[in-house]
């Protein structure tokens, strides 16, 4: 554990220290594109982030490989060099992306090739555990196809998610350390070796994350852009391909007797080797709900349109920090949740608890919706968006100020207008506002007295 958090800890000063430098050179090189109609900050925010992000991944893995046990990883395994490979590839179609803009269809096919990489170094899926059947092998093709669909599917949801500041980050950063726990759990707490690549790339991930937010929180002072978004997404899913198609369940040996009976006793354990799906849940269902609107508009989709759930998290009402709060909130409940069920699957107490938080989250999303009748006593405590003037005045024993009756009883009556021939119609312009500052002045004078 304590290397884990040594290669943690290295990428995430890596990624924090590198993020200024690569600010200042993202604006020398102009890579600052103007706002468009669906952006929801206000000024021009450099992007290129994900060269910082990039530049703490290499520096987290070079640390590991020198280490005396994950260094094993390195020697025994071609999946961080199949890693390294593949995110060296996006990083850079990210960067042109972010600079000079590349063209929807042309970027998801050099995801594609990105995915193929990986593939053709070792870093694919074997086989999968399915429940009443057992393992289930699959030929190079399936494979290679299952493998591909993962990691551009995960690099999408990453990159569609990312509209709000710090949300892709803190959202893969929340995935990645419930990621982390399950790895880590069949690595060490089985004896799994083939488990020690995901956890690697988990802790690596977690790094990335942390050292960028303080740069991306609201206000951002630089976007991870493309570079960033589809970088982190690809080690996401590459963690994904090595923990759910290279390590065999039956290693754990959990039970005994068939494969099928073990596979099917072993179902909450199956939970977590799904748990990227459930990780980007949050991502993935945008992803859906994106691609069905802009379809069913006409429109293609790969058009970028407000209709995110960020974007209607900001319509309901809430601002830019508590909507990213929120995302994280719900991030966080999946992603502990299955992995909590995937070790504590017979306590009854886990699924009520889950329950609570899900109600809790519901009343929390749907605040700025209701307009509570906060009572007197309780209107200093409340936030000022829900406090009655008069409800609050006569709570603290004082005389209510700036009411209807109040001002109609302390302005003095207007004067009457007068009408001017229209050939006297500029005198009798000059004339009305110069009455109407005189009233103006005598009326500030009586409020006084």
């Amino acid at each position: 554990m304590r290397e884990y958090l040594l290669t943690l800890c290295v990428a995430a000063a890596v990624t924090y220290l590198l993020t200024g430098p690569v600010r200042k050179f993202a604006i020398a090189w102009g890579a600052m594109p103007p706002i468009r109609a669906r952006d929801v900050h206000r000024e021009p925010t450099p992007r290129l982030g994900g060269i910082a992000m990039f530049g703490g991944l290499c520096a987290g893995l070079v640390v590991a490989s020198q280490l005396s046990n994950i260094g094993e990883v390195f020697r025994l395994s071609d999946e961080p060099r199949a890693l390294l490979s593949g995110a060296g590839l996006i990083w850079l179609i990210g960067v042109l992306d972010d600079k000079y803009g590349v063209d929807a269809l042309i970027k998801l096919g050099l995801q594609m090739i990105a995915a193929g990489v990986m593939v053709l170094q070792g870093l694919t899926i074997l086989w999968l555990p399915v429940p009443t059947v057992g393992l289930v092998a699959l030929t190079p093709l399936q494979g290679t196809l299952l493998t591909v669909a993962l990691v551009v599917i995960t690099i999408n949801a990453v990159n569609f998610v990312d509209g709000l500041d710090g949300l892709a980050a803190g959202m893969v950063g929340i995935a990645a350390a419930a990621f982390f726990l399950y790895a880590y759990r069949i690595w060490f707490g089985y004896g799994i070796e083939a488990a020690a690549p995901a956890t690697l790339f988990a802790a690596v991930l977690m790094g990335m994350c942390l050292g960028f937010l303080p740069h991306n929180l609201h206000p951002a002072r630089i976007f991870m852009g493309d570079s960033g978004s589809m970088l982190i997404g690809l080690v996401l899913a590459a963690g994904a391909v090595s923990i759910t198609g290279q390590v065999d369940p039956d290693a754990m040996r959990l039970f005994s007797g068939s494969v099928r009976s073990t596979v099917f006793a072993m179902v909450p354990v199956y939970i977590p080797l799904l748990l990227p799906l459930m990780i980007i849940a949050v991502p993935f269902i945008d992803l859906v709900m994106a691609i069905v609107r802009r379809t069913w508009n006409g429109r293609s989709p790969f058009s970028a349109d407000r209709g995110h759930l960020h974007h209607r998290l900001l319509e309901i009402g809430h601002s830019q920090s508590r909507a990213v709060l929120i995302m994280y909130f719900w991030s966080a409940l999946i992603a502990f949740g299955a992995v909590a069920y995937s070790v504590q699957s017979a306590n009854a107490m886990l699924v009520p608890a889950v329950m609570v938080l899900s109600a809790v989250g519901l009343v929390v999303l749907l605040m700025p919706r209701v307009t509570p009748r906060v009572p007197a006593w309780a209107q200093r405590v409340v936030p000022p968006r829900y406090r009655d003037r008069r409800a609050a005045a006569d709570a603290a024993g004082e005389p209510e100020t700036g009411t209807p009756e109040t001002a109609g009883a302390a302005a003095p009556e207007e004067p009457p207008a007068t009408h001017a021939p229209s050939s006297l119609a500029g005198l009798h312009g000059a004339t009305a506002v110069g009455d109407r500052q005189r009233f103006a002045l005598r009326r500030k004078i009586d409020s006084r007295s």
